[in-house]
C-alpha cells in the first residue's frame, strides 16, 4: 500500500526538523504512542496500539532513520509486531522545503502487513493508515503550536 501527502506548516524549516526528531513531540502526534524513545543515533523504540475498528492490535518495533540531510529529508523505516496478528512494516521519505517563513513537508510512504492482520483486508488496513497519518500531522502542528494546511499534489 502507498501513501503521501503534502503539507504547509506555519514554522520555519530548521523548527518542523527539530520536532521531527524530538520523541516528546512524536508520542503526542502519533495516536496510540505509549513509547517511543531513541535507542541509538539512528533509531527508536516504539510502542502502538492501532485502531483497525474491531481490533486494536499493539505493535512494538524499531524505526531506522537512514538517507539523512539535517534540515532537509530523510527515510523513516520501521517494523512493528503484533502478537499472533502478524507484523507491520512501513517507510516514507520525508523532505522539507522552505516557503517564505513557512515549510513545506511532503512525504511519500509505503506499508504493508503479514498473518492475521492481511486477512480482515487491504480496505481496512489502509483506512486505518490514512487515518492515522492524518492524525499524526494535525496532533504533530497541534504539539508544535502551529497552523497546518494540507495541501493538494500539484499545489
Amino acid at each position: 500500500m502507498e501513501f503521501g501527502g503534502r503539507y504547509r506548516i506555519a514554522s520555519p524549516r530548521h523548527a518542523v526538523w527539530e520536532a521531527l526528531n524530538d520523541p516528546e513531540m512524536l508520542k503526542a502526534a502519533i495516536p496510540g504512542c505509549s513509547l517511543i524513545a531513541w535507542s541509538g543515533p539512528d533509531s527508536l523504540d516504539l510502542e502502538i496500539t492501532v485502531n483497525l475498528g474491531v481490533m486494536k492490535p499493539s505493535f512494538k518495533g524499531e524505526l531506522r532513520l537512514s538517507d539523512v540531510i539535517p534540515a532537509e529529508s530523510y527515510v523513516l523505516s520501521g517494523r512493528g509486531k503484533g502478537g499472533l496478528l502478524g507484523l507491520a512494516e512501513g517507510s516514507a521519505r520525508i523532505r522539507l522545503v522552505d516557503h517564505g517563513q513557512e515549510t513545506l513537508l511532503s512525504f511519500r510512504a509505503e506499508g504493508g502487513a503479514s498473518g492475521q492482520i492481511m486477512r480482515m483486508g487491504k480496505a481496512i488496513i489502509g483506512n486505518s493508515a490514512q487515518k492515522i497519518i492524518d492524525g499524526f500531522f494535525e496532533r504533530f502542528a497541534q504539539a508544535m503550536g502551529v497552523e497546518i494546511e494540507t495541501l493538494t499534489p500539484d499545489e
